[in-house]
C-alpha cells in the first residue's frame, strides 16, 4: 500500500489501516494500570464483544495469559452466549466501537441489573448507550472508522487488553512497543509478490491457518469483507484433519507463524496431497513461499495482522473491488435502537 498513489489513498479503509501507525506510536499502556489491579483482585475476566471487536483483542489476550502463566482466568464468548453464564464472580469488558451494538449493550445492562460492579466498556465513541450501563468506559484514541471493515481499532483494542495483562503479571510492555509503529508501517507498505496475489485471486476458497490467537481468524473475516471471496479459518491442525477432502488445488492456505512441528504434515497433506498452494506469513524463513516480516516480541501478532491487511488490499484492488462499499455488510452489525 502507498498513500502517495491515488489507487490506494482514495479508500478510507486504506487510510485507516495506515492510521494504525500513529495509533500504535501514541499508545499509553499506563492508562490501564488502575483497572488492571481491580480485575486482578477479581481473578476472572470475560472479554465480550462481536466480530472484530472480540476476535483478535480477546483471543490474543487469552493466548498471552496462558503463555505467561498468569494467575487469572481469561475467557471470551459472544455477548448473547455470555448472557447465559453466571458472571457474578467475573469482571467483564464489553467492547463495541459504536457503543450501540445490541448484543453488547444488552449484556452490560443485564450485568448492571444483576449488580455486578466489575463491568467495563471499550468503545471508540463517547456518550453512547454502552457508557450508560457500565461502571467505567474507556474510549479508544483511534477515533471512529469510516470503512465498514474495522482495522486500527482492532489493534488498539488488542494493545489495551494486553496492557491490562502486563500490569497484572508485572511485565513491561514498553520494550515491545518501542519500534512497533515503524514495523507496522513497514509491513503495510511492503510490496506483495504479484504471483501470490494472482494465486489468491484464482482460489475458490482462501484459507487462513495458525494459532488460535485471533489473527488468522480475523484475516478470514477481512477476506470476506475486503475481497468478497469465500474464506475459512483452520485453527491448529484442523487443516489436515478432514477439510482436505473438500479442498481444491486452486485454493490457497495462508499459514500465520507456522508451528515447526506441523510444517511437514502441511507439506504432505496440503501441498503434495491436495496440490494447493501454502504461503506463510512469518518472522523467519519457512519451507513455504514466505512473506517475511520483522519480529516485535510479544506484539509480533500485530505485525502479522497488518501484513495480512496489506495482502488483502492488494487482492481486492486486483479484483476491481470498491474496498469501502460492501454490498451487504454493515458498519454496526446489529444496532440497538431506543
Amino acid at each position: 500500500m502507498n498513500l502517495k498513489q491515488e489507487r490506494y489513498s482514495k479508500f478510507a479503509l486504506v487510510r485507516e489501516m495506515m492510521d494504525t501507525v500513529d495509533v500504535v506510536a501514541s499508545f499509553d499502556p499506563g492508562r490501564t494500570a488502575q483497572v488492571a489491579q481491580e480485575i486482578k483482585r477479581v481473578g476472572r475476566l470475560l472479554l465480550a464483544g462481536e466480530g472484530s471487536s472480540r476476535i483478535v483483542p480477546a483471543k490474543n489476550a487469552i493466548r498471552k495469559a496462558l503463555t505467561w502463566g498468569l494467575d487469572l482466568q481469561v475467557v471470551t464468548d459472544g455477548s448473547r452466549q455470555a448472557a447465559h453464564y453466571d458472571l457474578a464472580k467475573f469482571a467483564v469488558f464489553c467492547a463495541s466501537n459504536s457503543g450501540r451494538t445490541k448484543e453488547v449493550v444488552l449484556l452490560a445492562r443485564k450485568l448492571a441489573e444483576a449488580g455486578n460492579p466489575h463491568r467495563y466498556g471499550l468503545s471508540a465513541n463517547r456518550g453512547t448507550l454502552l457508557e450508560e450501563v457500565v461502571k467505567h468506559i474507556f474510549v479508544l484514541t483511534c477515533g471512529w472508522e469510516q470503512a465498514v471493515a474495522a482495522t486500527k481499532s482492532v489493534v488498539e483494542q488488542a494493545l489495551f487488553y494486553q496492557s491490562l495483562l502486563c500490569h497484572m503479571g508485572g511485565r513491561k510492555m514498553t520494550p515491545d512497543l518501542d519500534g512497533l509503529a515503524e514495523k507496522i508501517r513497514h509491513v503495510l507498505t511492503l510490496p506483495i509478490d504479484p504471483q501470490i496475489v494472482q494465486k489468491a485471486m484464482k482460489a475458490t476458497t482462501i484459507y487462513f491457518a495458525g494459532y488460535n490467537d485471533g489473527v488468522a481468524e480475523e484475516l478470514t473475516l477481512k477476506t470476506n469483507e475486503i475481497t468478497r471471496r469465500k474464506s475459512d479459518f483452520l485453527e491448529g491442525t484442523y487443516a489436515i484433519h478432514g477439510v482436505e477432502e473438500v479442498m481444491d488445488p486452486s485454493d490457497v492456505v495462508f499459514v500465520i507463524d507456522p508451528i515447526q512441528e506441523e510444517v511437514e504434515k502441511f507439506q504432505e497433506v496440503l501441498v503434495k496431497g491436495v496440490g494447493l498452494t501454502v504461503i506463510a506469513i512469518a518472522d523467519r524463513p519457512t519451507p513455504f513461499p514466505t512473506i517475511q516480516v520483522p519480529a516485535a516480541g510479544e506484539l509480533t501478532p500485530m505485525v502479522y495482522l497488518c501484513t495480512g491487511w496489506n495482502l488483502l488490499v492488494e487482492i481486492g484492488l486486483a479484483l476491481g473491488i470498491n474496498l469501502d462499499k460492501p454490498e451487504r455488510a454493515r458498519k454496526v452489525g446489529n444496532e440497538l435502537v431506543v
